[in-house]
């Protein structure tokens, strides 16, 4: 890390103590590659799993996750390929979501975790769901449209972003460069500039992004192929949150309510982008809250025979 606290000139209280919140890393193995994750609050209690999107880090959570730890131990993981974990020769999302599980042990949660997973990082997290469902306490996927091409992979196709390698002299030129894909109308500059500070790694004398590009090279199709079949074999609770600006349309919520049997709840938030926790964090975080207090007290409701 590059210090204890992260002081982002603008930000509001609530982000400062949230960047305050100490904070640990660890790594765990998965099929011989190396998954490192963020983790806060006390280990051995249940917890939370955060997982980014496409071309993202663990990073994209931190001032959402780490308002947590009062009452959980939380991580965040770095999928292969992205952050500060390491890269492979091929991706699948059959080994992202084993990274997932991996990372619940490995970060010391007790139990069975609640999965939260954005854009490409819902489609890992509707697969773990599938998967690893006995394993899990409930999932929630955010602005994951699995029924249209994934956009960071539509974005690579398209030679919009993630295309060649770029390198910068210094760290704040590459954070000038940072955008999100896709686009929005709304950031919250304080939560970009931390987003971005963290995209970048030292390479050689320069600064780099820190994703493999042979993720979208490899994912050129639409992760859309990969997610839909997992929808009807989740096996745990599941919530969907729809930004209101965002990916998934009232008809892609509504397809993906029918799929998992009309008893998912579909949740919009207000005046969100795709990137919820970009542009309205404390929406997401109250709906996130919300869910969970609601899951520690209520029974699933279960599709009809």
């Amino acid at each position: 890390m590059d210090g204890a606290v992260e002081e982002v000139a603008g930000a509001p209280a609530w982000f400062d103590r949230a960047l305050s919140v100490p904070m640990d890393e660890g790594e765990v193995e998965v099929g011989g590659c190396r998954i490192h994750h963020l983790a806060w609050g006390r280990p051995g209690r249940r917890g939370v799993v955060f997982v980014h999107g496409g071309g993202a880090h663990a990073h994209w959570w931190t001032h959402v996750a780490a308002t947590f730890a009062g009452d959980l131990r939380v991580a965040a993981v770095d999928l292969s390929g992205h952050g500060d974990s390491g890269h492979r020769q091929a991706y699948s999302l059959e080994q992202w979501t084993e990274e997932v599980v991996a990372t619940a042990e490995g970060a010391g949660i007790a139990g069975r975790p609640v999965v939260v997973g954005h854009s490409m990082g819902g489609f890992v997290t509707i697969g773990t769901a599938a998967i690893h469902g006995d394993s899990l306490a409930g999932v929630v996927v955010c602005d994951s449209p699995v029924t249209q091409p994934d956009p960071e992979v539509t974005s690579y196709r398209l030679k919009e972003a993630f295309g060649r390698p770029r390198a910068y002299a210094t760290r704040e030129e590459g954070m000038a460069h940072f955008r999100t894909v896709p686009a929005q109308e709304r950031y919250l500059p304080y939560v970009v500039r931390h987003v971005a500070r963290h995209s970048l790694r030292r390479v050689d004398g320069s600064w780099s992004w820190k994703f493999d590009r042979n993720v979208f090279l490899q994912f050129a199709g639409s992760m859309r192929g990969i997610a839909l079949p997992y929808l009807a074999g989740v096996r745990c609770r599941l919530a969907l949150l729809r930004s209101e600006n965002g990916l998934v349309t009232r008809d892609i919520g509504a397809s993906m309510y029918d799929a998992m049997g009309r008893v998912t709840p579909v949740i919009e938030l207000p005046e969100a982008g795709h990137h919820a926790m970009l542009d309205q964090p404390l929406v997401l975080l109250s709906a996130l809250r919300a869910l969970l207090a609601d899951w520690e007290h209520s029974e699933p409701h279960r599709p009809a025979a």
